[in-house]
């Protein structure tokens, strides 16, 4: 399994619009035939000295390889969604890793 994590930092002054119009571009992501799960949230309510809850949106997306997500990566879904969504977000943090 290749797993690749996406945490989204907004801009502070977005307006309802615009953050909907990121949740809807986000989602948009589902539909890309190389996912095996797919899920986009916010910061639980969990709230330990080790949880980094700064972030507004976490994107999980999970494929069976590394070829799976080199797929994702250059799907027009996916390029689109970063021409559409990139001017609402001031910060991306990636972190993908592969199952031992």
């Amino acid at each position: 399994m290749f797993v690749h994590v996406v945490n989204f930092w907004l801009k502070k002054d977005l307006t309802d619009a615009e953050r909907q119009q990121f949740v809807d571009g986000v989602k948009t992501l589902s539909n890309i035939e190389s996912l095996v799960t797919f899920n986009v949230g916010t910061p639980a309510a969990t709230d330990r000295p080790v949880i980094d809850r700064s972030y507004d949106y976490c994107e999980l997306t999970i494929f069976n390889d590394e070829a799976g997500h080199d797929v994702y990566q250059v799907h027009p879904l996916h390029l689109k969604f970063i021409d559409d969504c990139k001017h609402l977000w001031e910060k991306v943090l990636i972190y993908d890793s592969e199952t031992v």
